[in-house]
């Protein structure tokens, strides 16, 4: 089975020309396939539409939200409801185009665990859109060791042991190709068309750069260093500790051999400053280390609240 995840906000225009668009390539699969739309929170007439889709066709399936909860959250529900053994994620807003869905299919067959579209000919404003999701992608490249054209396209695809494998929070699902590294997943991307957005302005805009570079440090944290936070600061701690300690047995010369006057020398301060912040910082980092084992023992909570779920057999 293929499960089709799209998160839908406000996107009451272009749901009915989505399914339409879907449900022709997706029967030309010849194989079974469910559409999980999510809803997330929205304040037009997308619940109203979705049900009747959902009414019309037992395939689609929905989930909505109590309120707007984000994209990544709406991801996350989706992939912990898809059933298919390759799960497609994508735009409600019509600019993904469904008959690349087979594209995305056939790495999967060659043997990749994800494969990402890559938006070549985008269609989007340059200044406020194409230029800033360049400088984000060669930064996440460099930082994660995962190089990829396009991490903000969503029409991707990925094996079901690899998207259900990650709780996602914050602005996370971009970042699903970098955070499976860690397991050796295969990763490769295709070329895929992207169409100017014909209904309304994008829902899920600029306004997330901060936190999506902001995540980009919580993505190397991640791949590196989630088991084991004791190194990042431990590291730095001890690092902050012997360049304390290094000037500390420099004053101390100084007092000892010269007799110079070191009570009302700024370096004693920072001396002693390295010091305590480095005990500190390798402090902190046994703390996390508990709270890593704390984390992966007990944890079950989920990002988001579901008020309504069509089509699941429940």
């Amino acid at each position: 089975m293929i499960s089709v995840v799209i998160p839908a906000y406000n996107e009451e225009e272009s749901l009915p020309l989505l399914y339409d668009k879907l449900k022709e390539s997706l029967d030309k699969l010849n194989t079974d396939y469910e559409i999980i739309i999510v809803d997330d929170g929205s304040t037009d007439r997308t619940p109203q539409i979705l049900k009747e889709l959902a009414q019309k066709d037992e395939k689609v399936k929905v989930i909505r939200f109590r309120r707007n909860f984000g994209q990544t959250a709406a991801m996350y529900a989706g992939f912990e409801h898809a059933r298919g053994e390759v799960i497609i994620t994508m735009d409600a807003d019509l600019q993904n185009d469904p008959q690349d869905i087979p594209l995305l299919l056939e790495k999967i067959k060659e043997g990749y665990d994800i494969v990402s579209g890559w938006r070549k000919n985008r269609q989007d404003p340059l200044v406020s859109r194409k230029i800033p999701s360049k400088i984000a992608n060669w930064i996440i490249s460099k930082v994660t060791g995962v190089y990829l054209h396009d991490y903000g396209c969503t029409l991707k695809a990925y094996r079901r042991d690899i998207a259900k494998r990650y709780r996602l929070y914050g602005d996370m699902h971009r970042f699903l190709p970098a955070l499976a590294k860690r397991f050796g997943a295969k990763i490769t991307e295709v070329p895929v068309r992207h169409h100017p957005r014909r209904f309304g302005t994008s829902k899920y805009g600029i306004g997330r750069t901060v936190r999506v570079i902001l995540d980009i440090f919580l993505v190397k944290f991640l791949n590196e260093y989630i088991t084991r936070p004791l190194y990042v600061f431990g590291g730095v701690g001890f690092g902050l500790l012997s360049l304390g300690f290094i000037l500390g047995l420099y004053l101390s010369f100084l007092k000892l051999f010269t007799g110079a006057s070191i009570g009302n020398r700024p370096l004693l301060l920072l001396s002693v400053l390295l010091i305590l912040s480095g005990i500190q910082l390798i402090s902190t980092g046994v703390v996390a280390e508990l709270i890593v084992r704390t984390y992966y023992e007990s944890r079950n909570e989920k990002p988001y609240i579901i008020e309504e779920k069509l089509n699941f057999g429940e």
